[in-house]
């Protein structure tokens, strides 16, 4: 059997692996039903918003939380993380209820958290006096525009589920040709590393949350012992999910009614925001980083590979390759484009911006091993201590 052959194969028994044993994660089918209709006792909730330098889009993202069309009480909080672009007065300029929103001047970086928590902590603090009753806290980031009735179905999945952690992948912006090409892959890439009906599930240990908008029971962050027993992570949305589901249940699905405004016109912009964390995600590990490029290689590579001949003219070999490119990756990926609405014919790509998410991992490495991980906002996380962080938000 030659290598190419073996190549493919392995590349074919991959996918085949990918459709029946992750959880069926590539259906991108856990979605928040619509809330309940009125009467019943909607609880409050405190949105706290960490922000840094984030003027252009803060105004939208605070009017959409205060402006909510959720019957209960809801305060907003900002904390402003030392921002010198207008953050704070951008993020009071479009609410049309000012009385809910409470705004906080961030402190200066504290010793051993990463700067987008110590931003949380601060405004749990101030939480505590704006409504120390409410029974559920928002996180959510600055660039983050909510539909009218995103706390209503929040909600009502915390309260149905008994849910410690309700959790949305919000719909990221993909209009841009590097946005198009790489965020749905995103998407999709990260669904695979933690399937999301593993995630849902109270019997498996898989937790994951993505930080853009997690709704969380404020007595379950408190006996896991806060933000604070967190403080150090890059990858804050996970560490918390993880800490929570010792707690009780927690639910992740996706969403395209709360969106990002965040805006990656160029690839050094979605090479940066990956590049920060991947290594982080290896727990720095040059095995880890070893084996996931072997594999990403294999999986994403080798299929078109094969497929145009590359790995031989061999007919098994090339009939392996279209099977795996065109049938499973592309049967795989479908329901991801079809959420960010685009076009099948993209599926095609999915080799080429998993190699470049690859080098990206790859680049996150040696970053860190520069002593310039986790940069980010002109804050650097610096290796291997955890006296320095990131902020964002």
């Amino acid at each position: 059997m030659s290598a190419g052959l073996v190549l493919a194969l392995a590349a074919l028994v991959f996918w085949i692996g990918v459709l029946a044993l992750r959880g069926g994660f590539w259906r991108a089918d856990q979605r928040l039903r619509d809330a309940p209709a009125e009467p019943r006792d909607w609880p409050d909730v405190v949105c706290i918003i960490p922000a840094r330098n984030e003027a252009p889009t803060i105004g939208r993202t605070v009017a959409s939380l205060t402006d909510q069309d959720y019957p209960g009480r809801v305060r907003v909080i900002v904390v402003d993380d030392n921002s010198d672009d207008g953050t704070g007065d951008a993020a009071r300029s479009k609410t049309k209820n000012p009385d809910n929103l409470t705004m906080v001047t961030g402190k200066p970086l504290g010793a051993g958290w990463s700067g987008k928590l110590w931003a949380v902590h601060q405004g749990l603090e101030v939480s505590e006096t704006v409504d120390c009753q409410a029974p559920y806290v928002l996180l959510t980031d600055a660039d983050i525009t909510h539909d009218s009735e995103s706390l209503r179905r929040l909600v009502a999945k915390a309260e149905e589920g008994g849910c410690d952690l309700v959790s949305l992948m919000v719909r990221l912006r993909s209009e841009s040709l590097w946005e198009k090409l790489l965020i749905p892959a995103f998407i999709f890439f990260f669904q695979k590393l933690y399937p999301f009906p593993w995630v849902n599930d109270p019997t498996k240990p898989t937790a994951a949350a993505a930080g853009g908008c997690m709704l969380v029971r404020r007595t379950a962050l408190r006996r896991a012992g806060g933000i604070k027993a967190i403080r150090h992570h890059l990858i804050d949305d996970c560490a918390l999910a993880a800490l929570l589901k010792k707690q009780g249940p927690i639910w992740l699905g996706l969403s395209d009614l709360i969106v990002s405004e965040r805006r990656y016109e160029r690839l050094s912009e979605i090479w940066d925001m990956v590049a920060r964390t991947a290594f982080e995600q290896l727990n720095h590990s040059v095995l880890a980083l070893t084996g996931t490029v072997a594999a990403m290689l294999v999986a994403y590579v080798v299929p078109p590979m094969a497929a145009l001949g590359v790995l031989g003219l061999d007919w098994p070999v090339m009939v392996a390759g279209w099977v795996t490119w065109w049938g499973l990756m592309g049967m795989a990926f479908f329901p991801t484009l079809r959420l960010y609405g685009q076009s099948p014919v993209w599926a095609v790509l999915l080799p080429f911006s998993a190699f470049l998410y690859t080098l990206m991992t790859v680049s996150s490495a040696v970053r860190y091993w520069q002593g310039r991980g986790g940069a980010w906002k002109g804050r650097s996380y610096k290796a291997p201590g955890a006296s320095e962080g990131a902020s964002e938000g």
